[in-house]
């Protein structure tokens, strides 16, 4: 009997440790994506915002 219930045991760590492992992966690619749409946008608007006002002021120069 002893027997029986710790091969079962372990056929359900098995199944609780393949969970665990498919949720972490799932968290890393959300954690990968998220960056990818919300943070590398966002870097890019720091780089193109000041060349965009440089633009854009010298092209008021002449009026004011």
């Amino acid at each position: 009997m002893e027997e029986e219930t710790k091969k079962r045991l372990d056929a359900q760590l098995e199944k609780i440790y393949t969970s665990v492992e498919k949720t972490r992966k799932y968290f890393l690619w959300t954690l990968i994506i998220s960056v990818a749409f919300f943070v590398l946008p966002f870097i890019g608007l720091l780089l193109v915002v000041p060349k965009f006002l440089s633009i854009y002021t010298s092209g008021l120069e002449g009026l004011l």
